[in-house]
C-alpha cells in the first residue's frame, strides 16, 4: 500500500478495471464452445460479455474526472 491519498476518479478507475476483467473473462468463456464444438451458451452469457465495454467506459469516466480535478487544482493554485 502506498501512503498516497486517493484522488477524484481513482475509485471509478478501479471499479471499471474490475468490471472490464469480468467482461473479458465472460468473453473468453462464451468463445470456448466455438472452439470446442459444443452447444452455444445461453443469451445471458453473451450479455455478461458486454460488461467489458461498460468497464472501459466507467474507467474512462474516472480518468476524465481525475483530469478535471487536476485542472481545477492547477487553476486555483495559479490564482494565488
Amino acid at each position: 500500500m502506498t501512503s498516497e491519498t486517493p484522488r477524484a476518479g481513482d475509485l471509478l478507475v478501479r471499479i471499471g478495471a474490475i468490471v472490464f476483467f469480468v467482461g473479458a473473462a465472460a468473453t473468453l468463456v462464451t468463445l470456448l464452445p466455438l472452439f470446442l464444438g459444443s452447444d452455444p451458451l445461453p443469451t445471458a452469457a453473451y450479455l455478461v460479455s458486454m460488461l467489458m465495454g461498460v468497464g472501459f467506459a466507467v474507467a474512462g469516466a474516472g480518468v476524465l474526472r481525475s483530469i478535471a480535478a487536476q485542472r481545477r487544482e492547477a487553476r486555483s493554485s495559479s490564482r494565488r
